[in-house]
């Protein structure tokens, strides 16, 4: 059986300072996601045994925890790809010379814009959970901005060009309760050029 592995990061646990420490990004890749991945790759295993054995309870325990901890794998890599530092273009905003940077205009005026109201979103979701700017690829291509609770991943048609954590684990030691400071500094270090790419290629 194939095991999840925890993904390399492009960029290193500073980089992304002063908008999220070292100490968070260390701990928020080292342990939580590697977290996830030991948790989802366990219950694998387990839920192997528990067919063989028939045993249809555990097989539907299992089965809420794969896709707990398996969303938390894939919402965490996705997360890694959104961000990167500012030396190599982290928080450049997409124009109107870009594919993305003009569908932005077309539905929300402006890159500003678009940022408002992800922002927003996050700072409504109550308890944990996930703000994703995604394409539509039923929809003509559309953008649209849309959260997902816990560790529940986006589905198609929809694709995630961007994702930010909204859990408290992602921001506490810096932010404190302060979330929306967090939530604005993490647009200093989103990548967009990924965005646009992902924006592309689907």
């Amino acid at each position: 059986m194939n095991q999840l592995q925890l993904p390399k990061l492009n960029y290193a646990f500073d980089s992304l300072e002063p908008y999220i420490s070292a100490e968070i990004m260390q701990i928020h890749y080292l342990k939580h996601h590697q977290a996830y991945i030991d948790n989802y790759n366990a219950a694998m295993e387990d839920l192997s045994k528990a067919r063989v054995k028939g045993d249809t309870k555990q097989i539907v325990t299992l089965q809420q925890n794969i896709r707990f901890n398996g969303g938390g794998y894939i919402n965490h890599v996705l997360f890694w790809e959104s961000l990167s530092p500012v030396a190599t273009g982290g928080g450049e905003k997409p124009t109107d010379k870009s594919s993305l940077g003009r569908q932005i205009i077309v539905q929300y005026e402006s890159v500003d814009k678009l940022i408002e109201i992800t922002t927003e979103k996050l700072v409504s979701i109550q308890g944990s959970g996930w703000a994703w700017i995604v394409k539509d690829t039923q929809n003509g291509g559309k953008l649209d901005v849309v959260t997902t609770v816990n560790q529940d991943i986006v589905l198609p048609p929809l694709v995630p060009l961007i994702g930010i954590d909204a859990w408290e684990h992602s921001y506490y030691l810096q932010y404190q309760n302060v979330k929306r400071e967090y939530f604005d500094a993490m647009w200093n270090v989103v990548n967009w050029k990924e965005a646009e790419r992902k924006f592309n290629e689907n």
